[in-house]
Order: structure tokens, then C-alpha cells, then sequence
């Protein structure tokens, strides 16, 4: 997608979405001592919120935490679930795009009342209901005009990696290739896929996207719903080949968010050879399936797993004659306090 194709360049989602290489490139990681500060005295740390400002941001972090062994108790739940623990040993901290997520203000209220004094937002919105229930980081990113979170999703990200990065006094490296990170996520937003392809995935009844429990795949089971209009289900790890296929069709579309290599052939002979789906696969290697090739760097490739789904579902809502900016139902803020 880009800023010049006359098929793109109207919507505010397209604009939004191409944003997100100078948020990368430009983040500020330092920005989040104080929050690191509490997580260090508590060792717990709890991410909540609802829908995109809590899916990716919080289910890549925790993926991140597991995967490098770090001593941090970690756990994430949506607002209203979170209103049945107790979370007084807990740092917590809770996102909202809008900053008026009823739910989550519900939760901070509770919080507040009983005295709780580890307490954080994160928001797009400054002078909200969360900034006044918490103590708020305001992304840079700003207001979003299209109904689906975008820039917003992957700046959240943003915070909590940053979160991570002071927790563990991380030499990673991601601070030092943030910028080589938002050329290539340029690059990734910018891919033009084949044309057989997109027909095959707008033609789909059901995209199923299947994938590590990152946030990556689930988030874009959400975003499939809101940007081509179609049903969509997420399928953690290898649930893919363990039930789902006996109501498969060979119209639908199976998207693999950087398989498990040592489950490709299996994912073959089921899914391809034995349903006739079409698989594809979003992934930084060659697979067997028709591949949609994405960069890879170090604590980055969640982020590009994203984009380039986000470049799918985009590409595929304009072949559809969609309004990818405004669906129907669907709101900006899903629950407003």
C-alpha cells in the first residue's frame, strides 16, 4: 500500500497504518523508568485493557518475558474479568486508545477506591477519563480517524518492549536498530502482493489465522473482521490441525503467521491436500506453502508479522470495493465510560 495509488491514498486507515515506520523509528524508550521502577519492587506485572489496545501489546510482551526467561510475573486479562482478582501485590497497568474504555475505567475505579497506588494508562488520548483515574503515558501517535487501531497497537507494543527493555537492563539491541527496524517496516507496508493471491483471500467465507499466542495471529483475526468485512477465527498454536478442519471448506483461506517448520508437512497434508484449502503463510523463511517473505530482526519480528497482515487485509478490502475506514457496526471505542 502507499500514499500515491489512487485506490489507496484516500483512506485514513492506508495513512495511518504508514505511519507506523517513523513511530518505530523514532521511539522513545526511556520514556517508561517510573513504571519499571514499580515492577521492580512488585515482580508482578499486570496488562489489561480491551480488544487491539490489549491483544498484541500485552500477549507479544508476555510471549517476549517467557521466551528470554526473565524473573517477572506476568499475566493479562480483559478489564471486566480482571474486576474478579485481586490485584493489590500487582503493578497494573491498562490500556485504552480512546481513554474512555468503559470497562477499564470500571477496573481503575475499583482499584482506586481500594486504595491501590500501582496504577498506570496508556492511551492515544491526553485529558480522558484514564489519565484522570491514572497515572498515563499519552503515545505520540495521536487521534486515529479509521474505525480499526492501528498506529496505536503497534506504539503500545511500543511502551510495553520499552517496559521490558528497562526491567531486564536489556542489551538486545533494539534501542541501538530501532531505526533499521522502521526502514524495514516500511518496506514491509509497502509490498504489493500478487493479484491471483488477493482474489483467492477476498473470494474466502472464513479466514482462519493460526499462529503463536503473540497476539500477532488474534489481532489479525480482529482486523479481518473490520477491514474486508469477513468471519474470522483465531487459531492458537496448532489447533489449526486438531479439530477445526472437519468444518473447513476449500473456499476459505488459512493465513500460517510464521509456522512451525516442524509442522509444515502435516499442515500440507491436512489443510492443503486433504481439505483443499488455500494456505498461506506470512514468514521471514521460504515454507511450502505460497509465502508472504517479511525481514527479520531481533525483537522486531512481531511487528512485521503484523504489518505485513495489515497489508493483506488492506489490499484485500480495496479489490472488495470496501470502505476500509468505516464499517457498519463496528466503533472506535467499543464501550464508552
Amino acid at each position: 500500500m502507499n500514499l500515491i495509488d489512487t485506490k489507496y491514498k484516500n483512506f485514513a486507515l492506508v495513512r495511518e497504518m504508514l505511519r507506523v515506520s517513523e513511530i518505530i523509528g523514532n521511539f522513545d524508550f526511556g520514556q517508561t523508568k517510573r513504571i519499571v521502577d514499580s515492577i521492580k519492587e512488585t515482580n508482578r506485572f499486570f496488562l489489561t485493557g480491551e480488544g487491539s489496545s490489549r491483544i498484541f501489546p500485552a500477549k507479544r510482551f508476555i510471549a517476549s518475558i517467557l521466551g528470554r526467561g526473565l524473573n517477572l510475573m506476568t499475566a493479562t486479562e480483559g478489564a471486566r474479568q480482571a474486576l474478579e482478582y485481586d490485584l493489590s501485590k500487582w503493578t497494573v497497568m491498562g490500556a485504552s486508545n480512546s481513554g474512555q474504555t468503559k470497562e477499564l475505567i470500571t477496573l481503575f475505579q475499583k482499584l482506586n477506591a481500594e486504595k491501590h497506588t500501582r496504577l498506570f494508562g496508556l492511551t492515544a488520548n491526553a485529558g480522558t477519563k484514564l489519565t484522570d483515574v491514572a497515572d498515563s503515558v499519552v503515545l505520540s501517535c495521536g487521534k486515529e480517524n479509521a474505525v480499526a487501531a492501528t498506529m496505536s497497537v503497534v506504539e503500545q507494543a511500543l511502551v510495553y518492549q520499552s517496559i521490558e527493555v528497562g526491567f531486564a537492563d536489556c542489551r538486545c539491541g533494539c534501542v541501538e536498530r530501532k531505526t533499521e527496524a522502521g526502514h524495514l517496516a516500511a518496506e514491509v507496508l509497502a509490498a504489493e502482493y500478487d493479484t491471483e493471491l488477493i482474489k483467492k483471500v477476498a473470494a474466502a467465507p472464513v479466514i482462519y489465522l493460526a499462529g503463536r499466542n503473540n497476539g500477532v495471529a488474534e489481532e489479525l483475526a480482529l482486523k479481518t473482521n473490520e477491514i474486508t468485512r469477513k468471519r474470522s477465527q483465531y487459531l492458537e498454536g496448532t489447533i489449526v490441525v486438531h479439530g477445526i478442519e472437519e468444518v473447513m471448506n476449500p473456499e476459505d483461506v488459512v493465513i500460517l503467521i510464521e509456522p512451525f517448520e516442524q509442522d509444515a508437512e502435516f499442515y500440507k497434508k491436512n489443510l492443503v491436500d486433504g481439505v483443499g484449502l488455500t494456505v498461506i503463510a506470512v514468514s521471514s523463511k521460504p515454507t511450502l506453502f505460497e509465502t508472504i517473505l517479511i525481514p527479520s530482526l531481533p525483537r522486531y519480528n512481531e511487528y512485521f508479522q503484523l504489518l505485513a497482515g495489515w497489508n493483506l487485509l488492506v489490499q484485500t478490502g480495496v479489490a472488495s470495493g470496501i470502505d476500509i475506514d468505516k464499517p457498519k457496526r463496528a466503533r472506535k471505542i467499543g464501550n464508552a465510560f
